[in-house]
């Protein structure tokens, strides 16, 4: 797994198709401002791999 430190006013870009995670191992709390772009920008493409919060669905089996 690549961890890719993010500070504060950085970004990352983060390509279509890439599993991806973000967590933050601080003690101040993150701001996440997600931007996507293109023709389609709907969510019900997204495949949850894990979900800690319990909303994998479809793809990703446990809550059905």
């Amino acid at each position: 797994d690549k961890v890719i430190p993010v500070g504060e006013n950085e970004s990352v870009f983060i390509p279509l198709g890439a599993v991806h995670r973000a967590t933050n191992h601080g003690d101040t709390p993150a701001m996440l401002i997600e931007v996507q772009y293109g023709d389609y920008l709907g969510e019900d493409d997204i495949i949850r791999i894990e979900d800690d919060y319990g909303r994998l669905e479809g793809n990703g089996d446990p809550a059905k």
